[in-house]
């Protein structure tokens, strides 16, 4: 559940007077006038798995580096990824909490099971705030992107790509994982812009967000409704949309119908180059990785006023009303935006993306 107080723009303007010093977010000289904590801080991230990139590969270095820039290079960052095991980030957080850290930033595996643990970490006085996932409990933010957002940009996007009077095209729809809180809004809102629009012929939940998941269930799915009777495939994300990929041209399918994504990681990137796969989502890591960042600082060092800047909003949990929080937007990824997305943003390098085997589709998208 959202209620957004104030839009995203004021909150993007607030992050960029901090990036160009206009509003200080880290030393002695900004903010409230006396910390409670200097900047000799030790700050948690918590990530959830590793068959998602974008974790390890942009998260985790975007959220050190500016940890970094607002201690003056004293502040350091405790990392550990549980690789989609809830009860491995259970305890990594408890060890956190044990070693007495001065804020936890934290991207759940299970929102709900991992509610004690917060609560725990709430009792020993060390700040919790929720990364990507609204994480059950009382934490003190949330930073994540508009997660109905991104569902009605993938549901608009799959639609356009049908084309036209679509009401009996029959689609598969394959969700996130039943435990994490963002793939229900993820299909909430597509199916804001589906219902009504296709006929959702088979739904699937996917456990742990794995692709090797999503091809099986893709399987069972051309078994049941036939290859020939699949006009397109809503995936929740890339790495799905591998997999059902995959499971399409095991199948012996021709010509792929249109497929979602989210994530924009570079194998993705190259489908969509390729004609594999039909869009994703783009969604700012650096800007979501830093904000986190800039939140547990001031959160730990008791700059009140850089925090609340930076949460403008409100959200609700399924334990708690009115929690803090950032929402940043998203774009539709699709060949035509490539250049001014992920390249422009140093996500992905042109070398990196039209490598070899995707020279001459680059050539077509115009990429060089």
């Amino acid at each position: 559940m959202r209620r957004i107080t104030l839009s995203v723009v004021m909150s993007s303007l607030v992050l960029s007077l901090a990036g160009c010093g206009v509003l200080d977010m880290g030393g002695e000289s900004g903010g409230d006038a006396t910390p409670a904590k200097g900047n000799d801080l030790t700050i948690g991230l918590l990530l959830p798995e590793q068959a998602n990139t974008r974790y390890d590969k942009f998260d985790h270095p975007f959220f050190e580096k500016k940890v970094a820039a607002l201690t003056d290079g004293q502040g350091r960052v405790r990392y550990a990824n549980a690789d989609a095991d809830a009860t491995r980030q259970e305890t990594q957080l408890q060890e956190m909490i044990d070693d007495r850290v001065d804020a936890i930033v934290l991207d759940a595996v299970d929102a709900k099971a991992i509610s004690a643990g917060v609560a725990r970490a709430n009792a020993e006085g060390i700040p919790v705030i929720a990364y990507d996932r609204l994480a059950e409990g009382p934490i003190d933010a949330y930073i994540s992107f508009d997660n109905e957002l991104v569902g009605e940009v993938q549901g608009r996007t799959l639609l356009e790509a049908l084309g036209g009077d679509s009401a009996s095209d029959r689609i598969v729809m394959m969700n996130g994982s039943p435990t994490d809180p963002n793939a229900a809004q993820f299909k909430r809102g597509a199916l804001t812009e589906l219902e009504g629009q296709v006929t959702v012929a088979k739904s699937y939940d996917t456990e742990g967000w794995k692709p090797e998941n999503a091809e099986a269930q893709m399987a069972e799915a051309i078994e049941e409704i036939g290859l020939d009777n699949i006009a397109g495939v809503y995936s929740a994300n890339d790495g799905m949309a591998g997999g059902v990929v995959a499971a399409l041209e095991a199948a012996g399918v021709t010509k792929l119908p249109p497929i979602t994504g989210q994530d924009a990681e570079l194998a993705a990137v190259q489908r969509i180059i390729a004609g594999e796969q039909y869009m994703s989502v783009y969604k700012s890591y650096p800007q979501e990785a830093e904000t986190a960042a800039a939140l547990a600082v001031a959160r730990a060092q008791g700059r009140n006023i850089q925090f609340d800047a930076l949460t403008r909003e409100r959200v609700d949990s399924p334990t708690h009303k009115d929690i803090p929080a950032q929402l940043v937007t998203v774009v539709a990824l699709t060949a035509k935006n490539i250049e001014e997305t992920v390249v422009a943003e140093g996500i992905h390098k042109l070398s990196d993306i039209c490598t070899a085997e995707f020279q001459d589709d680059c050539a077509v998208a115009g990429l060089s």
